[in-house]
């Protein structure tokens, strides 16, 4: 019974943040006309209003801003769409746009970790799969220990990139977007109550993010201590 509610608990943490995003975006992603505009207009209306050195491009999804390339990339579904959720995701990721241009910190570090990071699980994940093989040529546990380690430590990093996202992420939405679409009327007080919601449920997908990878990190750990 507790091996049952633990595997039930297990998948509402790491799958039901993105239901519940699916779900809430879904919800408020019907067109709503009284919008003057749809989600790519207001990216590239904000873009021009903070005079930010970035284009903006539509792709097939994976909204994201791609500090690299100084690209706001929205998916067709916001894009062309006008709905809450457009505006939503378009302001957030111009939120990001922001961070880039003003040079904060953590925007900086959250991009340069990501790329070693991912190079680094790769590298984590190999070193799991080889340790047997090495481990049965040398016949030596501490060879064996040691590339464990080595792949567990790089595999926490995947973890701390999840902690600096996190703040990332929740300074665009709540200290750029919603701050952006509050002062500048763009949105009635009980709209702005709909896109506070949105934000704060895209927020939880990064929660998850994070404890989907520390959890990984204990789950070889505790394969390390057997």
């Amino acid at each position: 019974m507790f091996v049952i509610f633990g595997i039930l608990l297990f998948l509402l943490i790491i799958l039901g943040p993105g239901w519940w995003v699916k779900h809430v975006l879904d919800k408020y992603s019907v067109p709503y006309e009284r919008l003057p505009g749809t989600g790519g207009e207001l990216a590239q209306h904000l873009i021009d209003r903070f005079q930010l050195p970035v284009t903006l491009e539509a792709i097939p999804e994976g909204d994201h801003y791609d500090p690299q390339d100084k690209v706001v990339r929205l998916s067709h579904r916001f894009y062309h769409d006008r709905s809450l959720s457009a505006v939503a995701v378009a302001a957030h990721e111009v939120g990001h746009a922001l961070q880039d241009a003003r040079e904060e910190p953590l925007l900086k570090w959250r991009s340069r970790l990501a790329v070693f990071a991912a190079q680094a699980e790769k590298v984590g994940v190999m070193g799991y799969l080889i340790t047997p093989f090495i481990g049965s040529i040398f016949h030596s546990p501490h060879v064996t220990v040691f590339l464990l380690l080595f792949a567990l430590s790089n595999m926490l990093l995947g973890v701390i990139v999840h902690c600096v996202t996190l703040p990332v992420e929740w300074d665009a939405s709540f200290n750029k977007a919603l701050p952006i679409l509050e002062q500048g009327e763009y949105l009635s007080p009980q709209e702005l109550k709909v896109v506070k919601s949105l934000l704060r449920a895209a927020a939880l997908t990064y929660v998850s993010g994070a404890l989907t990878s520390l959890l990984n990190v204990w789950r070889w750990i505790a394969i390390l201590r057997r």
